[in-house]
């Protein structure tokens, strides 16, 4: 290998490293927006289940809300402008969030929530229309998503095990993450906006209905989105209900960040093998076999019990081994349509929305039910049994319709 050679790999790899980067902020966030907030709330800040699922469902209905039209604005501005202006919120609601105070949580919990939500919204979609216009090509997009989702699982997984590290009481280890985003954050857009252009866009004047529509149209990206909204489910019941199967079910509550660690590990190892597949089979291929891999790793989770950690960790790092495929190869082909249509803003809206929407309907419609059915956080009694089905059993179908959806337009989803 040439000298020249060698300065090009370096640079490509330093590209992809500083465009990814920024991922690792956002998700560090989003872990304990979707997975600690609940149960913080609930046994640290006192609020009913019924309520706080109430609560979490409006907020995350507001988050999901905004996203189209920020995806229609993310078309009309200029990404850094965008980008440094979100992130003003979404760091002071980040930290409010995680250190409520006496009184009043539930106003606290959804004012900082608002301003959270908002600013780490409008980050991520003008953060992956971004990474869409610098992609020279299929490969290339298919390259930075995984960067950024590898980064991603970096922060998911330093989020998942510092609290523990920071504290050891677990409720005062999540108040501190707080206090450590801010400078991630800084470091992370320091990097991505010396290093990786944003190549100057035509603006889109359409109003956002038009371009919603225009999107909307394209049937490959409707089918993209179903087939995203199924697989979604399944993974978004189990986030939200993660720390609660394993602190009741489970009884093994201080291992609780040791196995979101070993799924979010594994499912970073597996980035560079999904690339690598999605290369040789295409990436519709490559995504359903991580859903049969997931369905077949998920499968014993419902009859576990007390002490059951070993076994519920081999599953932990089985289907880790499929998330890397859900995080790079959907939102890769979505990269590509976006820019077929020429609006990778609107495209990463609705896409977010969906998102988000699925997440809103775990927390919103799970807790509320596990309430119904004599759920008590930190109890024993027959509600374990209904916990066990809605982690482990309900996801399952969801996972088994999104496989059926992408095996019947696999043709028209695979982008070339």
């Amino acid at each position: 290998m040439t000298g020249a050679s060698r300065l090009s790999q370096f640079s490509e790899r330093w590209r992809l490293a500083a465009y990814g980067f920024l991922g690792l902020p956002l998700a560090f966030a989003a872990l304990p927006l979707y997975v600690h907030v609940p149960r913080f709330y609930a046994e640290h800040a006192g609020l009913p289940l019924a309520l706080l699922g109430g609560l979490l469902l409006g907020a995350r209905l507001f988050d999901a809300a905004i996203d189209p039209w920020l995806g229609w604005l993310a078309d009309r501005l200029p990404r850094r402008r965008m980008l440094a202006l979100a992130l003003l919120p979404f760091l002071a609601g980040f930290v409010a969030l995680l250190n409520p105070p006496d009184s009043f949580a539930g106003l606290w919990l959804v004012a900082s929530l608002a301003l959270t939500f908002a600013g780490y919204s409008a980050a991520a979609i003008a953060y992956q229309a971004w990474g869409a216009d610098a992609g020279a090509d299929s490969r290339d997009r298919t390259r930075l998503t995984a960067a950024r989702e590898g980064f991603a699982l970096a922060g998911v997984v330093l989020a998942a095990a510092l609290p523990g590290l920071l504290a050891a009481d677990p409720g005062a280890g999540v108040a501190r993450l707080g206090w450590v985003l801010p400078p991630l954050a800084l470091l992370a857009v320091v990097a991505l906006f010396s290093t990786v252009a944003a190549p100057l866009r035509t603006t889109i004047a359409a109003p956002l209905g038009a371009s919603l529509n225009a999107v909307l149209r394209d049937a490959p990206f409707r089918r993209l989105l179903a087939v995203f909204v199924a697989n979604g489910m399944a993974s978004a019941l189990p986030a939200t209900l993660f720390l609660f199967f394993v602190a009741d079910v489970l009884r093994a509550e201080p291992a609780g960040g040791a196995l979101l660690a070993l799924y979010f590990v594994a499912g970073a190892a597996s980035l560079p093998a999904w690339v690598r597949l999605a290369g040789r089979f295409g990436r519709v291929r490559a995504w359903l076999g991580a859903m049969l891999l997931a369905m077949l790793a998920f499968a014993g989770a419902g009859v576990l019990g007390a002490g059951d950690v070993a076994a519920f960790a081999v599953i932990c790092a089985a289907s880790g081994l499929a998330l890397g495929a859900d995080l790079a190869l959907p939102a890769a082909i979505a990269a590509d349509l976006g820019e077929r249509l020429g609006r990778p803003g609107a495209c990463f809206g609705l896409w977010n929305f969906l998102a988000k929407l699925n997440l809103a309907l775990a927390a919103g419609l799970a807790l509320p039910l596990l309430a119904l059915f004599g759920y008590q956080p930190g109890t024993a009694g027959d509600g374990l049994v209904a916990l066990s089905a809605v982690y482990a059993v309900l996801p399952l179908a969801f996972k088994l319709l999104a496989s059926l959806l992408l095996w019947r337009w696999r043709d028209s989803l695979e982008v070339r």
